[in-house]
């Protein structure tokens, strides 16, 4: 096969391209597979680039084989081995890494990194740094695999990061924060003063949904118009949406359309009367102001907006939360002041409390696990239990009292 030419005649190498507006370009694949390219105007330029680029991906390898490259050096090379993660769940590993580890621990390298050395980092994070164990979990889910790659590819003898995140949670009394469901006075509370607030009033119907399925927050901000059936009274849930910094631009956000991480994910969840009768009034006012047309991954139609047109961020709601819980707590107190009673004030909360709530209130009326199981999306029965199933004093009475009153035992 006859090689391929320049302008000037000159054969051109493998991997070499000879371009439209006079610029030579060579195409080449980096350690991760990832496909690259470097340009030049002068061919001889381009291929002293060429065997440079040969010398320096050598040495990275040769480096790394020698057990002397860094802990961010074998991280990156870990982070790129993962094809399957989503771009959410990719661009928070990288987030988290580049906070918590990559100019410090990060710069270790990875022959010389021991147990000790792990457990003063956990413990400096923890003490010094104030971490929540919930965050150091987190880093720890990073950190263990990618010393576990450097000890399959035969480059460290055993892992240093075993046993030390428990270690250091233990000494330092850390354990998982649990989230606080909201009672049913706090419920009933946060609901009526949304409805009856002449400004806040335009968010009930989003909190109507959160509060009434359980969705995680994802799956509510990219629910569509198509995902719902009035007729069925059936609410889809296939996928959701995904607010994150883009890698390429960090100080940028955007969404992206996400498919549920497990076949459990994908599920249909009735309507209960509030959130029906919410979701028609929010169908009948948009059907006269209009729908959202913001496209995202082709998708478009989406239920909830803000008054850009646009679909609204988790961040965005948080802070909507929060002004609710202020604005009800000032007027509340006062209130119960005047009417010489006892305040129901609001606890501070997050968008996903709605979702911890729900299924606490499920968990105290349904004993069949699997139908919970099934309509909070979870792919195992003991995600629902250890962390939803939230017990609280009154249920505990109330089991016990039916209890004695249907064992006829005494």
């Amino acid at each position: 096969m006859a090689a391929r030419k320049d302008c000037k005649g000159r054969a051109l190498r493998k991997g070499e391209h000879y371009r439209s507006d006079g610029r030579y370009a060579y195409e080449y694949r980096d350690p991760y597979g990832n496909r690259k390219f470097i340009y030049s105007k002068n061919l001889m330029k381009l291929r002293e680039r060429e065997e440079q680029l040969v010398r320096d991906q050598m040495d990275g390898l040769d480096i790394y084989v020698a057990g002397k490259a860094d802990v961010n050096f074998v991280f990156d090379r870990y982070i790129s081995t993962k094809t399957e993660l989503r771009v959410s769940t990719r661009s928070n590993n990288i987030y988290t890494w580049d906070h918590f580890v990559r100019d410090g621990f990060g710069k270790k390298k990875i022959g010389s990194v021991k147990y000790s050395d792990v457990v003063q980092f956990y413990t400096h994070l923890m003490v010094e740094k104030g971490l929540a164990a919930n965050t150091l979990d987190s880093i720890h889910t990073l950190l263990h695999p990618t010393f576990q790659l450097a000890v399959r590819d035969d480059i460290i003898r055993k892992n240093p990061t075993d046993g030390a995140y428990a270690e250091v949670k233990k000494r330092n009394g850390g354990s998982r924060k649990t989230r606080k469901a909201l009672t049913v006075d706090e419920q009933r509370s946060f609901m009526r003063y949304v409805a009856d607030n002449p400004v806040y009033y335009v968010w009930y119907p989003l909190f109507a949904v959160l509060l009434g399925t359980g969705c995680r927050i994802g799956e509510v901000v990219g629910l569509r118009w198509d995902d719902i059936s009035f007729e069925k009274r059936i609410i889809s849930i296939n996928h959701s949406l995904t607010y994150f910094p883009r890698r390429d631009d960090s100080y940028v956000c955007e969404f992206r359309v996400s498919k549920p991480k497990t076949e459990a994910g994908n599920r249909e969840i009735p309507m209960m009367e509030p959130v029906y009768l919410a979701l028609k009034q929010e169908y009948e006012r948009q059907e006269e102001e209009g729908f959202c047309i913001e496209d995202v991954d082709g998708m478009t139609n989406f239920i909830f907006m803000n008054r850009f047109g646009k679909p609204h961020n988790p961040s965005s709601i948080n802070r909507a939360i929060k002004r609710i819980v202020d604005s009800h707590n000032a007027e509340e107190e006062i209130k119960a002041k005047r009417e010489k009673r006892e305040p129901v004030m609001l606890p501070k909360f997050s968008c996903h409390i709605f979702r911890h709530t729900f299924a606490s209130r499920f968990c105290e009326n349904e004993t069949n696990i699997k139908v919970i199981q099934e309509i909070m999306g979870h792919a195992d029965v003991s995600t629902t239990m250890n962390i939803y199933a939230e017990v609280n004093e009154s249920v505990t009475r109330e089991s016990l009292e039916k209890l004695a009153m249907n064992l006829d035992v005494f």
